[in-house]
């Protein structure tokens, strides 16, 4: 007897949205603007559900479970978001303190990664 491998499955999540036209193609919560990397960071730093409520409070407890689900399914694509974001984070924190030193040194505002909006945010 032959037996015949199936294709893998299409594993779809409810409340992400992945477009090339929103939230820059990254694997987002429904119409929320929130990316899954935003709450996996929060998850990843030890936050609590009720945390990542708090800071994100367009969200609902399934969409928060949804985003977890994604990342446990897509974990190398979100890593690899998270890393990319510090990478940004660390260029932005050298370029500040080269600028600093510089007579004509300027905020850019929107140019602040996520990590440190983030925990910015979680302050608040």
């Amino acid at each position: 007897m032959k037996m015949r491998m199936g294709s893998p499955a299409n594993i779809t999540h409810p409340h992400i949205v992945k477009e090339g036209d929103y939230c820059g193609g990254k694997a987002s919560i429904d119409n929320t603007g929130v990316r899954v990397m935003n709450v996996v960071f929060f998850h990843k730093s030890g936050e609590s559900e009720a945390a990542i409520l708090e800071a994100y409070p367009d969200l609902n407890r399934a969409q928060v479970h949804a985003a977890l689900a994604y990342y446990d399914d897509h974990t190398e694509e979100i890593d690899a978001e998270l890393r990319a974001d510090e990478t940004a984070a660390d260029r932005y924190d050298q370029e500040r303190s080269f600028d600093s030193h510089s007579a004509h040194s300027q905020v850019v505002p929107g140019r602040f990664p996520l990590s440190r909006t983030l925990m910015s945010r979680a302050g608040d």
